[in-house]
């Protein structure tokens, strides 16, 4: 069945997505416009520059989710068509923000099938293996490297969790979780806690791994701002 609120041609992809899905776990990438994301780069990455990263570092996160089925949720034209393009579903939810249009995807999910799902952000350049993390029945939560947002959450579809994504999530996110009588298993993973909003999260540290070469960032690694001297 193709959802009533998109078209079908070219540059969409026909929504399968909110069918059926092949297995009893999806993973969620929501995705927003490739025209807008990463302003905060700005001072250091031109606009086309800043698409094409945002570009780069969700089609890395939907090859980390096989073999499990993927749904993009966006409501920008330009991400459905980068979705058809990568081969996973489209889950549009316009005008319903990042919470909500997450909300409306795990109903959609349960309805589809799916028992379990993933929920990864697209910004994440070494993503890998993210449905190794699903442990059945059980709320896994990846934080970002400063403890405080929720890079990657994995959870049952029928218990009617409610996102809150933004400042403090995973202690929001922890605290839902137990709300609804889920174990909660808080897993710290160096590759997927690393994600990009500022200049200095384009040079990671080695022991992650090389800078995937397709993700552009400035030709120099930025120089740290002096600390001001303390006089006595």
């Amino acid at each position: 069945m193709t959802s009533p609120h998109v078209r079908t041609d070219e540059t969409l992809v026909n929504l399968h997505a909110q069918d059926r899905v092949s297995s009893d776990m999806v993973v969620l990438i929501p995705v927003k416009s490739f025209a807008t994301a990463k302003a905060r780069l700005g001072p250091v990455l031109g606009p086309d520059e800043r698409a094409a990263l945002a570009r780069g570092m969700a089609a890395r996160v939907i090859e980390a989710a096989a073999p499990a089925a993927v749904w993009v949720v966006c409501d920008d034209e330009e991400v459905a068509g980068f979705a058809r393009l990568h081969r996973a579903d489209v889950c549009w939810t316009p005008g319903l923000g990042l919470n909500g249009a997450l909300a409306e995807a795990l109903s959609r999910a349960e309805r589809a099938g799916a028992s379990q799902a993933v929920i990864a952000h697209a910004d994440l350049p070494f993503a890998a293996d993210l449905p190794s993390l699903v442990r059945p029945g059980r709320a896994v939560l990846v934080p970002d490297r400063h403890r405080d947002g929720t890079n990657v959450m994995c959870l049952p579809t029928s218990v009617g969790f409610r996102p809150a994504y933004g400042p403090r999530s995973y202690a929001r996110h922890r605290a839902e979780a137990r709300r609804l009588g889920l174990g909660v298993d808080s897993i710290d993973v160096p590759t997927l806690a690393w994600d990009v909003d500022r200049s200095d999260d384009l040079w990671p540290p080695q022991e992650l791994g090389a800078w995937p070469p397709e993700l552009p960032r400035p030709t120099a690694t930025p120089t740290p701002t002096p600390t001001p001297e303390v006089r006595p």
